[in-house]
């Protein structure tokens, strides 16, 4: 217990343990987590050193650097921070409930399911002008219906006595292809100028994102993040076994129904704002695990620091490696992503 300080507030009413390692390794992601921000702020067409994106952020800085950063960079920089943040906490509270190393949002096919939503909405509520018919604001409720509607589906197949980690991935594969085939299905049927756009889309990518976009999206991910993180203890609870977490006075389903809801949440308002990006939900748990163990409540904060860092640099690493063009960050993180993925199926082979 020599790395665990305890600390007590309000008068010894709350109490609550910090693993030291886990805090000093959660502030170096904190700070690699800023850095990656200011220099992606930085970098582009017309470059911009660090000193001078920090100005910029305090009001400074010429007129053409808060033209740039304030009008063109930033909200897609805080879009790409948003949804690695949040792909990265539901992919760990996915494994956790699931207690299945290979659960993460586009292996199951939820990323999918909020994908067939979104694509109909923009075929459905777009005008001859291509432009959509109805707020904006009413995106991430579609891509929750989708996502939610998919999320309880694959659930529900692979429900027998049990989930059996095999059969839920063999299932959720299967689900994925045919919501990929939905949404080719939607890009048909939709205007043929949103068919290219969709395309793009589904593929990852933060590229036209504006502050409208953050006005959404940041409130949606706060609200849920801070689920996320009141409902972890019951995540470490259920990864006992569901007999265990029964027997110590938990609540298993009910809980379960809550931790899907957030997740399906949070993916659906990633989906919404950034398109199908890949892997960032099953890679980024892995790696606070090996940092910091498998105790939820330091897992995913580390999580959320890891998954934003590696969306806004495939984000950056896309639109600066083949400049003039740009490469959807989800080429990237699906080019990291499918090779891990294959080597954690290969670990798990025997379960």
């Amino acid at each position: 217990m020599s790395q665990y300080k305890s600390l007590r507030l309000f008068k010894d009413k709350l109490s609550f343990l910090i693993d030291k390692k886990a805090a000093a390794i959660f502030l170096g992601l904190l700070i690699t987590a800023f850095a990656v921000f200011v220099i992606s702020t930085g970098l582009g067409d017309m470059d911009i050193s660090p000193i001078s994106v920090i100005a910029v952020f305090f009001g400074g800085g010429s007129d053409m650097e808060r033209l740039v950063v304030q009008s063109f960079r930033l909200p897609r920089i805080i879009v790409a921070l948003m949804v690695g943040i949040s792909l990265a906490v539901a992919g760990g509270l996915l494994q956790g409930m699931i207690r299945n190393p290979l659960a993460s949002p586009d292996i199951l096919g939820i990323t999918g399911g909020a994908s067939v939503a979104v694509v109909g909405f923009l075929a459905i509520f777009s005008d001859d002008n291509n432009a959509l018919t109805v707020s904006i604001e009413w995106m991430p409720v579609a891509a929750f219906t989708g996502a939610a509607s998919v999320a309880f589906l694959v659930y529900f197949l692979s429900w027998k006595n049990g989930v059996s980690p095999v059969r839920l991935v063999l299932i959720g594969i299967g689900i994925s292809a045919m919501m990929q085939a939905l949404t080719t299905l939607m890009m048909i049927m939709g205007p043929i100028y949103r068919a290219s756009q969709a395309n793009i889309w589904i593929t990852g990518t933060v590229y036209g994102s504006t502050w409208g976009n953050v006005a959404v999206l940041v409130p949606w991910t706060v609200m849920m993040l801070l689920i996320a993180f009141i409902l972890a203890r019951n995540v470490n609870v259920q990864e006992l076994g569901e007999d265990i977490a029964t027997g110590v006075g938990g609540h298993v389903q009910r809980q379960r129904f809550a931790l899907l809801l957030v997740s399906t949440a949070l993916i659906a308002s990633s989906v919404a704002f950034a398109g199908g990006i890949g892997f960032v939900g099953l890679m980024a748990p892995h790696m606070a695990r090996r940092l910091v163990g498998s105790a939820f409540g330091a897992l995913l904060p580390v999580s959320a620091l890891i998954g934003g860092i590696l969306v806004m640099l495939a984000d950056l690493i896309g639109r600066t490696m083949f400049s003039p063009l740009e490469v959807p960050a989800g080429v990237f993180t699906a080019g990291i992503g499918a090779p891990y993925f294959i080597y954690l199926l290969y670990k798990t082979r025997n379960s």
